[in-house]
Formats: structure tokens, C-alpha cells, sequence
């Protein structure tokens, strides 16, 4: 049955902080597999798609059950490209396939703790509204109006100087974009920013939220995960 749904997986091959990122082995599989598995599992998509540059990335996305039906240009595939930029590559070659998709998901190969609930819960919300995108969210884990900088001389420097006597109970709570999935309808046009009036949040525990940018990233998301696992 066609869902009208495709799930795109940005993975380019040239991840310097952490080299091979995106297949390195995560608790004994690839990072990536974890995104294409579940996707897969969530019965949304008609189509699980990678879009990367790199031949390794694409024979184990097709190993764990992904679509790979174009190797992604050079040209989009450099430290100034972002996912943004691949997804709309992707789309534009299945247009000139005469494929087209009411809605995409674009979702993180680094996102080991993605899960269907969520993923089903931002298309619900989707479907039955009028928003143009649901992502995932988190809350800050600390009072941003309260954040300082650091000055050239070494010193300290309030963003807020006027909120260090407030309780952190008494500031508004404030989320971060949780850099898993993004659901996009294609029917609607953007009418502001991508984090504002026209975007859903699917806000999702702390625990299950992680950015895998550097080897500290990397060590805490192990960790994270296996005391995950022991509690399930």
C-alpha cells in the first residue's frame, strides 16, 4: 500500500572529527544501520533511501535494507554541504524518475537512538494539521536566559545579566532542535523560519537524545546506550 511517504538518510564519507563516522562500528554495527533499521521497522515510508558519496557507505546501506539509486555528486558532498542540500538532490533525481512524495523525512545517520513511536508520532501530528515540518526536540538541560560567554581577556560575560538572580524554576524553559528527524509536507510553502509558527515539535527525553559530532560525543553515546539496553 503507498503511503506517500520516503525516508531520506544524508550520509556523506567525509566526516574529519571522526573519521567514517557514519559506518563506524556502534556497539557492534555501523552507525548508520540504526537509522535505516528503523525506519524500515516503522512501515511508514514506501521508500528508506541513503543518499552518500562514498561506496562503503552505500553497500552497507543495501545490506541493511536501504535504497541507494544514485551516488551523490562531489560537489554536494563537502564540509560546506549540509543535509538540506542532499535531500533536495535526492528529490530532484526521483522527480526525474517520475517519483514524487507528499511527504519526506529526512533523518540523521547518526542517530542511534532514534525511535518508531516518535517517528510515527511526528507524522500523525503531521498528517493532521497544518504545519509544514515535525521534528524532533529536547529541553536544554539548563536555563539558557542564565548562559555566559567567555571574553578574549579570559573572563566572564552574562548573555542575560539581568536573569543571574532568577531561579531557574522561574525562567521559561527552552528546547533544542534534537537533530533526529524532520518531516516535511511538500504541499505547503515555507512562511517562516524552519524553527517557528509552521513547525511541529515532537519533543522527546533527554536520555534519548545525543549529538555525535567528536570522540567525547561518540564515548557518552556508547554509554548512554548500553545503560539503555540493561534497563530494557
Amino acid at each position: 500500500m503507498k503511503k506517500d511517504a520516503i525516508a531520506i538518510i544524508p550520509a556523506r564519507g567525509g566526516s574529519k572529527r571522526i573519521p567514517k563516522k557514519n559506518i563506524k562500528l556502534f556497539h557492534g554495527k555501523p552507525l548508520i544501520t540504526y537509522s535505516i533499521e528503523t525506519a524500515i521497522a516503522s512501515e511508514l515510508f514506501d521508500k528508506v533511501i541513503v543518499s552518500t558519496d562514498d561506496e562503503e557507505i552505500a553497500r552497507i546501506a543495501k545490506e541493511y535494507g536501504a535504497e541507494v539509486p544514485f551516488m551523490r555528486p562531489k560537489e554536494l558532498s563537502d564540509d560546506y554541504s549540509s543535509s538540506a542540500d542532499a535531500v533536495e538532490h535526492a528529490i530532484n533525481f526521483l522527480q526525474t524518475k517520475g517519483e514524487s512524495f507528499r511527504y519526506i523525512c529526512t533523518i540523521y545517520a547518526t542517530a542511534p537512538f532514534l525511535q518508531i513511536e516518535y517517528l510515527k508520532k511526528g507524522f500523525e501530528a503531521l498528517k493532521n494539521s497544518d504545519a509544514k515540518m515535525a521534528f524532533s526536540v529536547t529541553s536544554m538541560p539548563f536555563p539558557v536566559q542564565r548562559t555566559f560567554k567567555i571574553t578574549q581577556d579570559e573572563r566572564c560575560q552574562m548573555f542575560w545579566p539581568e536573569n543571574f538572580s532568577k531561579r531557574s524554576q522561574d525562567l521559561e524553559e527552552a528546547y533544542q532542535d534534537a537533530g533526529q528527524f524532520y518531516w516535511e509536507d511538500t504541499t505547503k510553502e515555507w512562511k517562516d523560519l524552519p524553527f517557528g509558527s509552521q513547525s511541529i515539535p515532537i519533543v522527546l527525553p533527554r536520555y534519548l537524545v545525543q549529538d555525535i559530532d567528536t570522540s567525547e560525543d561518540w564515548k557518552r553515546a556508547e554509554l548512554m546506550y548500553k545503560v539503555l539496553q540493561e534497563e530494557s
